[in-house]
This record gives structure tokens, C-alpha cells and sequence, in this order.
């Protein structure tokens, strides 16, 4: 498209009054977060306000480029609607609060009508419809549950009282789950705008491609480096994906890389990196506040299934890399993808750079024991201090130009900021529908009616239920974003399993969240394939089966938290090491049996399948199992027979080549 001069001045200017809201939105978060004196709740009116509009500008930019009148018209009747009922909520907020509890006026209605019917688009245009599809139908259930059959019949609700729930009780679109996202996510994400903006990202490239020159698989194995460490971060394995996977999908590809196997690689890291601690998506801070436990206990219970996760798809990609690269050369030249090298003095810097707010990150959080919200924002004015801080000292170093320099930071912090309103907005958006549907269920008693459900489809079978619990929460996860996902299976299924069949409520809450965001990787939904097989432009189900191949270990590990709950319940004792390290050995020889391209003892394919089953099963009950002497058996079969195959290559190629010697010659 081109436009005219007025024209791309017009769009100039709302890019920066855009901008400039992000920059407005972040000061107030950033200034709540250094005093606090507002009351929380109203807090999170104006910060869902803020952030609404801030995705409707960007939104409307976006439709101005295409020319498409009809949703610049409807997005700027959501903005007036939004900025409109946030100033009256806040204007009222009193009265609404503390006097007309459960009650509210007819135009009060209306208007808490009109939000709801704004939350409903903007979660279609950040989700999609399948999404919108699952937010409709929960309140459809709460207005009409007289009609719905068997136990999960209600009395119903008016279409008043859902108005209530949703927004004039400060409950719903505000309730606790969005205030969690304004007070202790919030902050966060804008450390990932600003470490964007810094371009941290690009160093993390940058190290990785570094990493791909020492070790034959080590583009892949950089491609899962680099999306686990921006997915933890990022929060959703969608955008993970199409973050990192526009980088790391094409350079496994133009390496040799299969395209399949390259877009399964980036959606597997990218699904992982939502269950890697410190952050593991936005949804440790929400565990710890449901649970009421400090972050750190969840952070502990985290830290060695993400290990085991790790260690088991890193050997599964070192495989496949291994097996895809086999007889090719690889040749990476940096100047191909980067404008300027970086020598290792250069790296070094930058390192230390980004590395100081990370450290006071983990020494508030791990070591002083500082509030979640402290903390950030001490890493986010760590994060501003040496983004700025360091450039402008190399630049008077080498006398520079300082003014140049200065103007250049101002630009990428002011990008950083944009950026950490971005990643934020679809999230907060999200999060308000979903903790509205989950305040419509909570009040319609529906977790309590799923937990009889679901003891009375098992039989009292805890296989049975578990198994069932494991299907519905990929069903629930429905491709959201971290946060969103775990919020709804949290609410609905977790109860279930903690109620009835007495799983801890750690091992409970690590199950139903590493099985929603399976979601991401299991067809037909499988978001995170669906957004790397665009990229890689591959076949999406060829994707999805390598994937799932990849990450095999990670389908079992929800599984192991309930037989062997001492994986993330108890903190770090000896039984903890001990279960850890036999769960990881077990995912290892899952990995290998699945992901391993050598000889299986005989080339017959008959002997090969019977041996890749048999380090399957070994691996599951090493990690499954609820007797350590069993699953220390499994473990000691799996090495022996590793110890045996990683023979047989050997003695057949001697063998092979003696044959050769002692066979005679023609003239």
C-alpha cells in the first residue's frame, strides 16, 4: 500500500501517541509498585483500562494499513466503551464497592454489558474464535444453566447478575486473577519489552549460533536454548514461537534440517520454556498466590521437572539434529544473519549487561525473600540502570558520540516499553475474560459437580481419573497463553484430584498446569505447531508427530507428579534428588527409545520397534512408578542395554571389515 505524505504523517503520529500510552501505562505501574497506597483493586481498574487501550491503538494502526473501515469502526467504539467504563468504575468505585453491593442501576447495566461485549472481541482478535467459542459458552452455561442436563444443571442467572459477576462487583474482568496480572506479572513482561529493546534477544541468538560452531547438533540443540530461556518469559508458546522461530526455523532449515523436524524442534522449546523457572510463563506467581505459598516454594517444586525436561529433549534433539545433519557441512557465517560481529570482550560486556538485573532478580526473590512485586520492580530499575548505563560508559570510553548514543537508548527503551505493553495487553485481556468464566463457575458450584463427575466416571479408579483429568486439561488449555490455561484447570479439575483422590495440592496444581499447555503441541489444537509449521511451511501433522516424539517425556512427567509427588512436593530433601534423578534417567530412555537413529541391536525392523518399546516402557515406569525399588530396576536396564547397543555399531562395522579382508580379489 502507498500512502500519501499526510497520510504516513497521520500514521507516524499514532504510532507515537501508541507509544506514548505504553510509556504513561508503564510509569503508573511502575509508580504503584514503588508506593502501593492505592487500593489494589482499583489499581487493576485503571491498569485493565490502560492496557486495553494500548492494544486498541496498536490494533487500529494495524487496521488503518489494511484499509478496513469497518474495524477501524469497531475498534474505536471499543476504545470510547473502555476508556468510558473505566473512568466511571473509578469515578464510582466507592459507591459500587461498599454501598450498592450486588445491585447497581440500569445504566450501570448497560455499561458493564458494553465492556463485556469489548472483552469478547478483543479476546477473538488476540485467540481467535475457538477461544471466544469456550468464553460465550461459560456464559451461556451461567445465564441458562436451567436448561443444561444431569448434574451440571443450575438455577440460572439473569442476564443482571452475570453483569455483576463480570464487572460491577469488582469481581470477574477485576477479580483476583487480573490483579495477580497487574501487581506481579505486569512488571515482568516490561522487563522482557526492555530486554527486547536492549536486545538481549539478539545476544541470546548470538550465543547460540556461537554454540552451533562447537557441536555437530548444535544448531537445533541452540534453537531449544534460545526459545526455552524467551519463552519463560514471554508467556505464551504461540508467541514464543513466532518470536524465536522466525530466527531459529530458517537456520535449521538452510542447515540441512528438515523442515518438519526443524518447526517440531521450535514448538517443543517454545512449549518447555512456559514451565522454566524463575518465571515459567506468569504462572508461578499465579500458583503461589492460589495456593497461598511464597513463589519460592513454587519455584523449588519447579526447578527439577524442568530439568528432567530439559536434559530428555536436549538428547532428543542432539538425535535428531545428529541424524538430519548426517554427511552434510555445516558452514555458519555470523554476517549472514547479524549486522555487526561482536568480539568476546564485546560478549562479555553484554553479558554483564543483562546478567546484573537478572542476578538481582534471583538474590530478592531467592535469597532476601523480597515481595514479587519489590522485586521487579528493583529488576526492572536494574534493567533501565545498565541498558543505559553501560552503552553510554563504552561510548565515553572510546569518545564517542555521548549526545548520538543518548538519543539511540532513549529509542530502544522507548521500543522496550512498547514492546513489554504488547506482550502484556492480549495477556491481561485474556485473563479478564477467563476469570470472569471462572467466577460464573465458581458461583454456579460447577467445580464441585466436576469432581463427582469425575470420580464417578473413573469408577474411584485414581488411573482412570488421573487419566481423564489429563485429557480434559489439554482440551481446557485450548492453545491460551500460560497464565489463562492454568487459571481454568486450576479452578475446574485441580480440585477434583486434591478432593477426591487426595493428591497433594503442589503435585495436583504442577499436573493440571504441565497438561494445559500441552495443548500447544497436541492436533488438532496444537497452537504452537500450527504457528511453527507457518514459518517452516511444512506438513502440520508430520510436525505435530515429531514434536510429540521430541517431547514424549513431558507428556509423562504430569503423571509422575501424582505416583511420585515427592518430585515437587517436600523441597529439595534426599527422596526429592533421588526421585529426580531416576525420573530423568527414565526420560532419557524414552528419548532414546523414541529418537535414536542408530542400530538397535540388529538392523531387522522387527528387533528395532521391540527395542524402542522396551526402552519406552522402562523409561515410563522409571519415572511413573510409585516403588523406588521398581523404577531403580528400570533404570539399571536402561544403561545396561544402552551399554550393550552403543556396542553393536562397533563390533558390526569390525565385523563388517573383516568380511571384507578374508574375501578374495578379482584381477
Amino acid at each position: 500500500m502507498v500512502y500519501s505524505t499526510s497520510g504516513k504523517d497521520r500514521l507516524d503520529l499514532a504510532q507515537d501517541v501508541v507509544t506514548g500510552l505504553a510509556i504513561l501505562t508503564w510509569v503508573w505501574v511502575l509508580f504503584y509498585a514503588y508506593t502501593q497506597r492505592l487500593d489494589r483493586i482499583l489499581f487493576t481498574v485503571i491498569f485493565l483500562g490502560s492496557v486495553m487501550v494500548v492494544y486498541l491503538g496498536g490494533e487500529m494502526i494495524e487496521a488503518y494499513e489494511e484499509e478496513n473501515r469497518l474495524e477501524l469502526a469497531g475498534l474505536g467504539i471499543s476504545t470510547v466503551i473502555t476508556i468510558g467504563t473505566t473512568i466511571y468504575m473509578t469515578v464510582f468505585y466507592d459507591v459500587l464497592l461498599r454501598v450498592r453491593v450486588g445491585t447497581a442501576l440500569q445504566h450501570e447495566y448497560a455499561i458493564a454489558s458494553a465492556f463485556v461485549l469489548v472483552i469478547l472481541y478483543l479476546s477473538y482478535r488476540a485467540y481467535g474464535l475457538t477461544f471466544l467459542a469456550v468464553i460465550v459458552a461459560g456464559i451461556l452455561y451461567g445465564v441458562y444453566g436451567n436448561y443444561a442436563p444431569g448434574i451440571i444443571r443450575h438455577g440460572g442467572f439473569s442476564f443482571n447478575r452475570a453483569a455483576n459477576i463480570f464487572v460491577l462487583d469488582f469481581q470477574g474482568v477485576y477479580g483476583s486473577i487480573s490483579r495477580i496480572i497487574a501487581t506481579w506479572v505486569a512488571l515482568f513482561l516490561l522487563y522482557a519489552g526492555l530486554m527486547r529493546g536492549y536486545g538481549a534477544f539478539d545476544l541470546i541468538k548470538r550465543l547460540a549460533l556461537r554454540t552451533a560452531m562447537v557441536v555437530r547438533s548444535g544448531i537445533a540443540l541452540s534453537a531449544v536454548t534460545a526459545s526455552i530461556i524467551i519463552g519463560s518469559i514471554t508467556g505464551s508458546q504461540a508467541a514464543n514461537t513466532a518470536i524465536t522461530g522466525s530466527f531459529t526455523i530458517p537456520l535449521m532449515s538452510d542447515s540441512g534440517i528438515d523442515n518438519e523436524v526443524a518447526g517440531a524442534i521450535e514448538s517443543v522449546a517454545s512449549t518447555g520454556g512456559q514451565i522454566m523457572p524463575p518465571i515459567m510463563g506468569a504462572a508461578a506467581f499465579v500458583m503461589a498466590s492460589l495456593l497461598g505459598i511464597t513463589y519460592i516454594d513454587v519455584l523449588i517444586a519447579g526447578i527439577i521437572p524442568a530439568m528432567i525436561f530439559y536434559g530428555s529433549v536436549v538428547i532428543a534433539v542432539h538425535y535428531t539434529g545428529i541424524e538430519q545433519l548426517r554427511g552434510k557441512e555445516i558452514d555458519i557465517d555470523m554476517s549472514e544473519h547479524f549486522d555487526e560481529t561482536m568480539s568476546r570482550p564485546e560478549l562479555a560486556i553484554q553479558l554483564v549487561r543483562f546478567g546484573v538485573p537478572f542476578a538481582v532478580l534471583i538474590v530478592m526473590l531467592g535469597i532476601l525473600q523480597w515481595t514479587v512485586l519489590t522485586s521487579a520492580l528493583y529488576t526492572v530499575v536494574a534493567m533501565l540502570l545498565t541498558g543505559f548505563g553501560i552503552p553510554l560508559a563504552q561510548t565515553a570510553y572510546n569518545d564517542g558520540d555521548i549526545r548520538a548514543e543518548f538519543s539511540e537508548l532513549l529509542d530502544q527503551t522507548a521500543f522496550g516499553f512498547r514492546e513489554g505493553a504488547i506482550i502484556l495487553a492480549p495477556i491481561a485481556i485474556v485473563i479478564a475474560a477467563i476469570n470472569g468464566i471462572v467466577d460464573i463457575f465458581e458461583a454456579t458450584g460447577v467445580p464441585g459437580v466436576l469432581s463427582l463427575a469425575l470420580l464417578d466416571l473413573s469408577g474411584g479408579s485414581m488411573v482412570l481419573a488421573v487419566i481423564l483429568a489429563f485429557i480434559i486439561s489439554i482440551v481446557l488449555g485450548l492453545g491460551m497463553p500460560t497464565v489463562a490455561a492454568y487459571v481454568i484447570v486450576a479452578a475446574l479439575i485441580a480440585p477434583a484430584l486434591i478432593q477426591e483422590f487426595f493428591v497433594p495440592h503442589l503435585a495436583a496444581h504442577y499436573f493440571v498446569l504441565y497438561a494445559a499447555i500441552l495443548s500447544g503441541l497436541t492436533p488438532p489444537i496444537a497452537i504452537a505447531v500450527v504457528v511453527a509449521t507457518g514459518i517452516a511451511k511444512s506438513n502440520f501433522w508430520y510436525t505435530c508427530f515429531e514434536a510429540i516424539k521430541i517431547s514424549a517425556p513431558i507428556y509423562i512427567l504430569p503423571f509422575a507428579f501424582i505416583y511420585n509427588p515427592e518430585l515437587v512436593v517436600g523441597g529439595w530433601g534426599t527422596m526429592t534428588f533421588l526421585s529426580g534423578g531416576l525420573a530423568l534417567l527414565g526420560a532419557f530412555g524414552v528419548s532414546h527409545g523414541l529418537n535414536y537413529h542408530g542400530t538397535f541391536f540388529h538392523r531387522n525392523p522387527v528387533v528395532t520397534y521391540a527395542s524402542k518399546t522396551v526402552f519406552f516402557t522402562l523409561g515410563f515406569l522409571a519415572m511413573v512408578y510409585p516403588g523406588t525399588i521398581v523404577r531403580a530396576g528400570c533404570v539399571a536396564g536402561i544403561l545396561a542395554l544402552m551399554a550393550v547397543q552403543l556396542r553393536t555399531p562397533l563390533i558390526a562395522y569390525v565385523t563388517d571389515r573383516s568380511s571384507s579382508a578374508a574375501a578374495p580379489t578379482e584381477d
